[in-house]
């Protein structure tokens, strides 16, 4: 070693406080020339399994292949997207107590939402719908409503979810039904006739 660079490894040492500092191994001759082959095997080993995914790649017919990372699950895809749609609607009950705070977290969650629908995700809420047995819902259970002429959905509980037009998530509901049917539906008479 040089008296430069000998110089520079003992002022790189010198930055640290004395207990810290690492002492320069102490081999033989025969170590450093045992070492130096290690070091050479293990360059030939890294060189020729290269060699070997090149050609190996090179035979094979071109396929594209699966991004490297993270796979996103579709379960996992569904339960996020359902758990925005919880927070749009709790964000109205926050937003009588701190409006200024609601409208920030709205503008996140609005947000995020259209990220999704760009990715593909349509979150669909049912409130509202006509209901018919039909539909590809899952009704957690039905009450009556005298106002209703027709059944209707009266809550989502969890939305349906699609992914690329492909449903990832059936949604459960409550269905409001009409009361007692008219007794001119039912086809008895009226008494006074």
């Amino acid at each position: 070693m040089s008296g430069l660079a000998r110089w520079r490894v003992e002022r790189r040492q010198r930055r640290y406080h004395e207990p810290f500092r690492i002492a320069e191994p102490e081999w033989t001759a025969s170590e450093r020339i045992r070492l130096a082959r290690l070091l050479d095997d293990v360059a030939d080993t890294l060189a020729a399994a290269k060699r070997s995914t090149q050609s190996a790649q090179s035979t094979q017919d071109v396929q594209p292949q699966a991004p490297a990372g993270p796979v996103l699950r579709e379960k996992d895809l569904a339960e996020a997207a359902t758990n925005l749609w919880r927070a749009q609607r709790r964000i109205t009950k926050f937003a009588d107590e701190n409006p200024r705070e609601a409208k920030r977290v709205g503008r996140l969650l609005v947000a995020t939402h259209d990220a999704l629908r760009q990715a593909g995700v349509l979150i669909q809420e049912h409130d509202g719908d006509e209901y018919h047995p039909g539909l590809s819902l899952e009704v957690l259970a039905y009450q009556d409503d005298p106002s209703l002429r027709v059944e209707m959905v009266q809550e989502t509980v969890r939305p349906s979810v699609y992914l690329a037009d492909k449903r990832i998530q059936m949604g459960q509901v409550i269905v409001g039904s009409p009361a007692a049917q008219h007794t001119e539906d039912t086809g008895e008479e009226d008494a006074s006739a």
